[in-house]
């Protein structure tokens, strides 16, 4: 397999930032847990406007990208990767429209509607394959969280306890072979048989494209929450504690641990299991909450940005998805674009 590097981040938030009183109903009893560190909601959130699209959000995530790196993005991007949590259309996936929003022509455009929160390290690998015999040598991969503003935004869904959770935006790389910052490996592992345990939800049980009342919803399987908790602090450490094996790497060297972040509990829990000290554990929970899949790419260009990424910094990336279907952990030895 040919080398392949990530050569940059770029991130895309919504206009619109919601705070935690949007979510709270008139006269509703005070949670004792509200306030404390761990179960505090996020004091802030983007929420994507009505007309707003997942290609529009996947162009507005690249083009600073390609202004950096001083390019036009036509004619530089070979492979196109996406992964959509809410796709705007049933049948037609993403990725050509963003390509048309790109003034790009990929011969390779895959949306991938799988690997939820751990999609990001999934698409890289997908990448590397795609690449490998050659004749492939750029690709963009990106993710788009677009539910918290449509879905979780919903009159009566709004007002429960995991709507005030999540947060819209969306992330990219760009990868290109034998350039960028080298991928040293990637870590999957799918366990079908957790595949039922999340799923849409309307109150009346109807399919999602059939008529009916009440607002559709995203929920886990009630019989399962102490299985599937555990299940999210068990995964992410035992992914990561893989690739750094076949790197032969300790995980307490890791200079550089980024995961999805489904709530400050999981990211504890994680860190605490590798050795790793919360300043080497970035995320971006407090400014724009849950961001599922998103959450990895967008912490990633948050810190490129800031200069949080040091050349030589071997960075981690690891997710679990849904109710831990799928997970996924990959390895980059960080190189600042020129």
């Amino acid at each position: 397999m040919q080398p392949v590097g990530i050569v940059d981040f770029g991130s895309y938030l919504p206009e619109k930032v919601v705070g935690p009183e949007f979510f709270l109903e008139e006269n509703a009893p005070v949670d004792p847990l509200a306030n404390t560190p761990l179960f505090r909601v996020p004091p802030a959130r983007h929420h994507v406007a009505p007309d707003e699209r997942a290609s529009d959000m996947i162009a507005k995530a690249a083009r600073p990208l390609f202004e950096r790196l001083g390019k036009e993005p036509a004619g530089q991007v070979d492979v196109l990767l996406t992964n959509v949590l809410l796709p705007d259309e049933p049948f037609m996936g993403v990725g050509a429209q963003a390509a048309h929003r790109l003034g790009i022509d990929p011969e390779w455009i895959v949306d991938l509607h799988n690997g939820g929160c751990a999609s990001f390290m999934y698409m890289i690998q997908l990448a590397r394959k795609i690449m490998a015999d050659g004749t492939a040598r750029t690709a963009l991969i990106a993710n788009v969280q677009n539910t918290a503003g449509q879905m979780f935004a919903q009159s009566d869904v709004r007002t429960q306890s995991h709507a005030a959770i999540p947060g819209d935006g969306c992330g990219v790389a760009y990868l290109e072979a034998g350039g960028g910052s080298p991928v040293l490996g990637v870590r999957t592992r799918s366990i079908p048989s957790y595949a039922d345990d999340l799923g849409l939800s309307a109150p009346d049980g109807r399919k999602y494209w059939e008529p009916g009342t009440g607002q559709t919803d995203i929920r886990f399987d009630g019989t399962k929450t102490a299985e599937i908790l555990e299940r999210g602090n068990r995964l992410v450490p035992e992914l990561v504690s893989e690739l750094c094996t076949d790197l032969d790497e300790q995980p307490s060297l890791i200079d550089v641990l980024v995961t999805n972040q489904p709530n400050r509990i999981f990211l504890k829990n994680w860190r605490q299991a590798l050795k790793i000290d919360a300043e080497r554990h970035f995320d971006t929970f407090d400014r724009f909450g849950n961001l599922y899949g998103a959450a990895v790419p967008i912490t990633l260009d948050q810190a490129a940005r800031a200069g949080d990424l040091r050349d030589g910094d071997l960075v981690v990336m690891s997710g679990f998805a849904h109710a831990g279907d799928f997970a996924a952990a990959a390895a980059v030895r960080w190189n600042a674009p020129n």
